[in-house]
């Protein structure tokens, strides 16, 4: 079920793509692995400035790419970036736990309202399909983020049967924790080293599914490839041990002759759960496995074949 790269640049060459969260970790990823596929145009959509600002330097000699500051919120913003586009990917998000716990009616602002306006928009101006960015935290929620982002998910997915909706498929991938991005517990390790501090740790039974940021935009740019509508995609991730992750730190410290870092342990912090799932109980009876990603398929296409997968 794994597409190559001549396969991808002919789905993905001269076309007009938005890239919503354009800027950040993972948005810029997409755009800097769309780019190799020759598009027409990529979009990038962010309301940070010195993101922006950052990026446009690195790529502001490209004809193909350009920058719009604008925020999810706004509808106007949308559907003014939504036009004339073929595919829409939607990583703009408030992502991080802790912050959606202190300010829930933000991440209610960003998280949903956000997620409406870019499923309104593309509708509107008839884009052939949009993925939208989740997490495992949405699976079982216990925290704002996960519960913003479930709903998220269900809006993508009813989305593909509102009324006025011909043209527009949506489908949805969900993330783990993705190494390397920004306020992922490695890169709050990687500070805390350099800056001499303790590590932080939550509780070492606490257990994390984990990819790179290389392994979540191939799954992103594989969703859209194959998306029919409604579906979910899931990477294949094992889950990780935080205790195991602080003794390969420490372990790494110790074998490049670094400061070895001391423990401190923190407790949970609220909205945390101890393990995070990638499924819910009644998605079992509907997953496709391939090789790289699990594909969760609509309740009533849960009849649907592997070899029925294809892209459309």
């Amino acid at each position: 079920m794994t597409i190559n790269d001549k396969e991808l640049e002919s789905y993905y060459k001269n076309k007009n793509i938005l890239v919503t969260g354009g800027s950040g970790s993972i948005g810029e990823y997409i755009v800097a692995e769309l780019l190799k596929f020759k598009p027409k145009l990529i979009l990038v959509l962010n309301k940070d400035d010195s993101k922006q600002y950052l990026m446009k330097q690195k790529y502001g000699n490209m004809k193909n790419i350009q920058f719009y500051l604008a925020d999810i919120r706004n509808y106007q913003d949308v559907e003014y970036a939504t036009r004339d586009m073929d595919y829409v990917f939607h990583a703009a998000a408030l992502k991080q736990v802790p912050i959606c716990e202190d300010h829930p009616i933000e991440a209610v602002k960003t998280n949903i309202i956000g997620s409406e306006n870019v499923i309104k928009a593309s509708i509107s101006n008839k884009v052939k399909k949009v993925v939208n960015i989740s997490t495992d935290k949405a699976v079982n929620p216990v925290n704002t983020l996960g519960m913003t982002k479930r709903i998220a998910e269900n809006m993508f997915y009813r989305a593909n049967s509102m009324f006025n909706n011909k043209h527009t498929k949506f489908c949805s991938v969900r993330f783990g924790n993705v190494i390397g991005s920004r306020g992922s517990v490695i890169s709050l390790f990687r500070s805390q080293i350099q800056a001499k501090e303790p590590l932080s740790l939550t509780d070492p039974a606490m257990t994390r599914f984990f990819m790179t940021i290389p392994q979540a935009v191939h799954l992103i740019l594989n969703a859209m490839y194959y998306c029919k509508g409604g579906e979910t995609f899931i990477l294949k991730m094992k889950a990780l041990k935080i205790g195991d992750l602080v003794k390969a730190f420490k372990k790494y410290c110790e074998e490049t002759g670094m400061n070895i870092p001391s423990v401190q342990t923190i407790g949970m912090r609220p909205g945390e759960k101890m393990h995070e799932e990638l499924l819910y109980d009644n998605e079992q009876n509907v997953v496709l496995e391939g090789e790289d990603f699990f594909i969760v398929i609509p309740t009533q296409e849960s009849k649907i074949t592997p070899t029925s997968v294809q892209p459309k």
